[in-house]
């Protein structure tokens, strides 16, 4: 395939997947959310259950568009973040390596030890003079 056809065809998959979000019906007593249409290119069909609470793995879109471009799917869409991605290679690369370059931090300044201190510790002392 093209890389205009590709993304053709990513941001057609890209909008049927919102639609399934955006059009799930909400179940609130088993707390799951279940697909109201069937979505052949998302190898969904009507009532598959797209969201539980427990013991349940959500739907990856990333790992459906790899299942239809195998190989040119990095061109496509960029890699998943659990797995790795761009931010992740900035992130451990490239910031890591900046602030190694960085400015470096001026030493503090040592305290004065062994200055008297005015009228005794004191401070100034306000009073009138009758």
């Amino acid at each position: 395939m093209e890389t205009n056809e590709i993304k053709e065809f990513v941001d057609e998959l890209r909008g049927q997947w919102k639609d399934l979000w955006r059009n799930r019906f909400d179940d609130k007593v088993r707390a799951e959310g279940i697909a109201q249409k069937e979505y052949s290119n998302l190898f969904v069909e009507c009532g598959t259950v797209i969201m539980a609470t427990r013991d349940f793995r959500p739907l990856d879109f990333f790992d459906i568009v790899q299942q239809y471009l195998s190989s040119d799917a990095e061109k496509a869409v960029p890699p998943n973040s659990t797995i790795g991605g761009w931010g992740k290679f900035v992130r451990n690369q490239i910031r890591k390596n900046k602030n190694k370059t960085g400015r470096l931090i001026p030493p503090k300044p040592a305290h004065k030890k062994g200055q008297l201190l005015k009228k005794g510790g004191r401070g100034w002392l306000h009073s009138k003079i009758r």
